[in-house]
């Protein structure tokens, strides 16, 4: 048991350090490709942290010879958001409010950009839940739906942040500390390096938790929706802890509110076409819950009362899915 558990905190240094690698990396890389700041964190970074949980949704929906296996990709599918809606903005949120003493730290953050990320995200996720809630022959067919989604959005943020993130206060790049503009190639080794890193102590941190799930007494749905995809959502989470260290929200957020579009869709397509999409009562949970801390978010962008203190709060929604579903299992 003692050794699950140091494998854990190991393999959660590891991905921490490997997201200090992307980070670095992927905005090298965003300056090279003449991406503006938003579309580096929505779109680069989110595509790259998204991939661990993307993954394990095709493997399973498309591989899995048992519906348990299939199950596992739907509830990748529908835990990753609600991780990232819930424990990955509050931990900002909480990497805020340390910065407080100092100046704003959500100046020079697009809020109104953000919301309407977040107004993207939730039409598409209701959406989904729907059709988790009924049956009819063509359903599997509105997978390729949710792909054309990810699309335009792809699309919007690449054309609408026309502001070019600039290399003037960037680090120099970890694999050529010595030179003020790295090398192309260094940039893509570093930038492919630490996805690969990532990507590997991911799904060894997941088959640890799933190891360790059951010795606790906690029961395999349980630790498919509830634990699973903390770990497989531990990048983006690492990665906000980085840039908000660094003074850097705006990429932060962006990242956060990119996977969330990653997991609305690519994920989700993936299981409508491969599986029967039907939900049950953790589910359905995971689904209200996640939804319900959107709309809090979006009413605190309504009232213009978006602040680090209550961004913490959204954390709390991941409690009370967390007491949900052990009532409910």
């Amino acid at each position: 048991m003692l050794l699950h558990w140091l494998a854990l905190l190991s393999l959660a240094i590891a991905i921490y350090f490997a997201c200090e690698l992307f980070v670095n990396a992927v905005e090298w890389l965003g300056v090279r490709l003449k991406m503006g700041t938003i579309a580096i964190g929505t779109i680069l970074a989110a595509i790259g942290t998204a991939l661990p949980e993307s993954v394990v949704t095709l493997v399973a929906v498309t591989m899995g010879k048992t519906v348990q296996a299939k199950d596992i990709g739907v509830g990748a599918a529908m835990g990753g958001p609600l991780a990232l809606a819930t424990i990955a903005y509050g931990v900002s949120g909480y990497m805020l409010l340390r910065k407080k003493r100092g100046p704003n730290p959500l100046k020079g953050v697009d809020l109104s950009q953000l919301a309407r990320d977040q107004k993207w995200f939730l039409s598409i996720f209701i959406f989904k839940v729907a059709l988790g809630l009924v049956a009819f022959t063509f359903k599997p067919l509105l997978g390729y739906l949710f792909f054309a989604a990810y699309g335009a959005y792809f699309i919007k943020e690449m054309r609408a942040d026309s502001e070019k993130h600039s290399d003037f206060d960037l680090e120099p790049l970890k694999l050529q500390p010595n030179k003020p503009v790295p090398s192309g190639w260094a940039v893509a080794v570093q930038t492919l390096g630490a996805l690969i890193v990532i990507f590997i102590s991911s799904q060894l941190f997941v088959a640890q938790l799933e190891w360790l799930g059951p010795k606790l007494g906690i029961s395999a749905t349980v630790t498919a929706l509830l634990l699973s995809p903390v770990a497989t959502e531990l990048p983006e989470i690492m990665n906000a802890i980085i840039w908000i260290r660094q003074g850097k929200t705006s990429l932060a957020l962006a990242n956060i509110s990119g996977a969330m579009m990653i997991q609305a869709t690519v994920p989700s397509g993936l299981g409508i076409l491969f599986t029967p999409w039907k939900f049950d009562g953790p589910l359905i949970l995971s689904g209200v819950v996640t939804i319900t801390a959107i709309v809090y978010l979006l009413i605190l962008f309504k009232l213009k009362k978006f602040n680090p203190y209550r961004l913490t709060v959204a954390a709390s929604f991941y409690a009370i899915f967390a007491i949900g579903l052990f009532v409910l299992g």
